[in-house]
Order: structure tokens, then sequence, then C-alpha cells
């Protein structure tokens, strides 16, 4: 009986079988395949995330050109076929215009520079 409920416990979690030499080769390989795709010109930053999902890899890269202006990637690696893919790079910010209503009560559009990344509920 105890056997039985040891087994499921473990069955249950199997995240915990991977060990952290694991985890640090796994990102070894994210870094070492998403290097190998990043833009040659300018320098490039690379993030990866520490564990993707259950079935890829993911890092963020972000790569300074000669101009300061900055291009951003993101990797996805396949962690059953050991490849990676990249997007090409993100559109750069540019001017939000946004309603926005004044103390007396007059609606006017206010720019701000931002990227178009915003708030989603899951």
């Amino acid at each position: 009986m105890r056997l039985a409920a040891l087994m499921l416990i473990l069955s249950a979690s199997p995240a915990l079988a991977s060990s952290e030499t694991a985890w640090q080769q796994f990102r070894q390989d994210v870094e070492t395949a998403c290097t190998a795709l990043a833009p040659t010109e300018g320098q490039t930053a690379i993030e990866v995330n520490p564990f993707g999902s259950e079935s890829y890899g993911a890092a963020l890269l972000i790569t300074t050109l000669a101009d300061g202006a900055a291009d951003r990637y993101v990797c996805i690696y396949d962690k059953q076929a050991g490849t990676a893919e990249l997007t090409a790079p993100f559109t750069p910010p540019q001017d939000v215009v946004q309603p926005m209503a004044a103390p007396a009560g007059n609606v006017a559009p206010i720019e701000d520079t931002r990227t178009d990344a915003h708030l989603v509920k899951p």
C-alpha cells in the first residue's frame, strides 16, 4: 500500500525527475542553438527562459545596432528535435495615440512612445 502511494506521488510530479544538471544542459543547448541564429551585425544579448514549455524552449534576443537602434527577436527551440527558429524582429516602438479625458471632461488624443504590448486576460 505504501509503495503504491509513493508511486502515485512520484508519477504526478514529472518535473522533479529532471536534475539541475539536465536543466543546465537544456539552457546551454537553447543558448547555443539560438546564438547560431543571431544576426551578425551589432551586439546581441540573449536571455534563455529557464525551463520553456513542455515541448519548446524559448529565448529573447536583443541586438543593438551601430545607429543605437535595437531589434528584438524570439528564438523558439524544439526540445524533441533539438532545432531552433528565430522570429523576424519586432517592429520598433511607435508613437501610440490614445484618447484621454482632461479634468474638464474634454477628450483629446495624447501621444506616448511605447510598444504595442498590452495586458491580456487569460
